[in-house]
């Protein structure tokens, strides 16, 4: 009895691990990283945008009383 519930343990965790290995996990967040990276540049070339506007902004209204 209790080398069948041993192999019973065995068989279920190889089953497992064969499970998550074929369900594509690995491709999932490869896919979620790289949308992540996209997001954090488009974020980052949006606050530089943002930044650079001020800074204009700011050199304009310096002159404005000349």
């Amino acid at each position: 009895m209790k080398s069948m519930k041993a192999l019973f343990i065995v068989a279920a965790l190889t089953a497992s691990s064969f499970t998550m290995a074929a369900g594509g996990g690995d491709r999932t967040m490869a896919r979620a990283d790289k949308l992540a990276q996209a997001s954090m540049e488009a974020y980052r070339l949006e606050q530089q945008k943002a930044e650079s506007s001020v800074a204009e902004k700011a050199k304009s209204a310096e002159h404005a009383n000349c």
